[in-house]
């Protein structure tokens, strides 16, 4: 399996859908030269010579899309009952756990994905320097929680099972000093909770968390060092109304978004990732502790209404998946979640593609498939402006690229040698 951070590729004859929002392309070309950056992207008819070194790839009439975003992911845990249950793990082998979730998850089609919770770090770092494969990671590392509130799985005893995810704070001032850690810590995004939850013992989603002023105090000392997206878990319509007029970037779940709050959000250009699959796949008695299942019935018709309503409203919305309290791997499931409750399959796609990348401010650089950009790109069997599940099975993703360099390729369609006076290919991952 390749490393390599990019490589120069050519992809002929795919159906190009870029992310933008434009039609799709039937017949189109795809050059990614050996910086890792899209050169062209558009019709066959219109295309420059083949790059000198590319390697060729037929699509053979297979769909291209840009590398999917994932902006709620949990990769250090494999399921709700570990998260509280972290410390039974053995910290060796949960390292290569962990690495196998970030493997199969690029094998999903996420070239990017944030994760908002319980990640050091290392393991973006280790991406990023080609010792483990997975998607480009963006980090919150810890969860900043009240005392009580979600991220505070501690006993009455102190001892905390869940391993440190919660970073607890109760005061603006003691939510400032929390900021400056998670920033030590290498966080790319603040990710804060203002409101009870689902998985959390303490607490109800409906319960209010950190107050305006400790939401407003977190943004503040965000931008007073470069600036970051700051992410509110919010789950009750009280909580998220305080995180939009706190003035956070994303509004995680969001199952209470009534008119108002939609309103607000829509006033304020907050993003809401509404992470459907944690509601409509992720309930499931055996892998749960019981008030999280409870929770979780009696929220999802609730989810279902406000969720098709900011569709409706088009509120912003970037896709995430809260993987973990899904299983991993199956991500792009959240786009048929989408459809379901009135998306079209292309507004699905530009939710986890564009605009995924303008939440985590990467889109100068992913998220449309336009020349400049990064090569990050997934093939599939299939046209999923058509139907929008053929995403949903990793099965049907026959190809994944991050700038330019293969990832994964099930048919073996990269592993043709480059145009004539080039190198020799080096093999595809399979």
């Amino acid at each position: 399996m390749s490393h390599a951070p990019f490589s120069s590729l050519r992809i002929t004859r795919a159906r190009l859908v870029d992310g933008t929002g434009a039609a799709a392309v039937p017949d189109a070309v795809i050059d990614i030269d050996d910086h890792g950056t899209i050169a062209y992207a558009g019709p066959a008819a219109t295309a420059p010579q083949a790059p000198a070194r590319a390697r060729t790839v037929d699509a053979a009439g297979r769909t291209v899309l840009p590398g999917f975003i994932d902006t709620h992911v949990h990769l250090a845990v494999e399921s709700p009952r570990q998260m509280v249950r972290r410390h039974e793990s053995d910290p060796t082998l949960e390292t290569f756990r962990t690495a196998e979730r970030l493997r199969i998850t690029l094998e999903a089609g996420i070239t990017t994905a944030r994760d908002l919770g319980g990640l050091p770090a290392g393991y973006r770092d280790a991406v990023a320097a080609g010792l483990t494969i997975g998607p480009r990671l963006h980090t919150a590392v810890r969860i900043l929680s009240h005392t009580g509130g979600h991220a505070d799985f501690r006993s009455e005893c102190g001892f905390d099972p869940s391993a440190g995810v919660g970073e607890i704070a109760d005061s603006p001032d003691e939510v400032r000093v929390a900021v400056r850690r998670l920033l030590r810590s290498g966080a790319d995004v603040i990710k804060l909770c203002a409101t009870g939850g689902m998985s959390s013992p303490y607490d109800q989603p409906d319960d209010e968390g950190l107050t305006v002023e400790e939401i407003r105090t977190v943004v503040d000392e965000v931008s007073r060092h470069g600036g970051r997206p700051v992410a509110a878990h919010a789950q009750g319509t009280a909580g998220i109304v305080n995180a939009i007029r706190g003035g956070v970037t994303s509004v995680e779940h969001g199952y209470g978004l009534t008119a108002q709050a939609r309103e607000l959000a829509g006033e304020q250009g907050t993003f809401v990732v509404p992470t459907l699959s944690t509601v409509f796949d992720g309930i499931d008695r055996s892998t749960m502790e019981p008030f999280h299942y409870e929770k979780k019935v009696r929220w999802s018709g609730i989810t279902r209404e406000n969720i098709a309503a900011a569709i409706s409203d088009g509120v912003r919305i970037a896709m995430g998946t809260d993987a973990a309290m899904v299983p991993h791997g199956r991500n792009l499931r959240e786009l048929s979640h989408l459809v379901s409750l009135g998306m079209t399959p292309a507004r699905a796609i530009e939710a986890g593609t564009r605009s995924a990348a303008e939440l985590l401010g990467l889109s100068a650089q992913i998220g449309t498939l336009e020349t400049g950009k990064h090569g990050d790109l997934v093939m599939c069997d299939g046209d999923p402006l058509a139907d929008i599940s053929v995403l949903s099975d990793p099965a049907r993703i026959v190809l994944v690229a991050q700038r330019g360099a293969v990832r994964k390729d099930t048919r073996g369609l990269a592993r043709t040698a480059p145009a004539a006076g080039g190198a020799p290919a080096e093999g595809a991952a399979g």
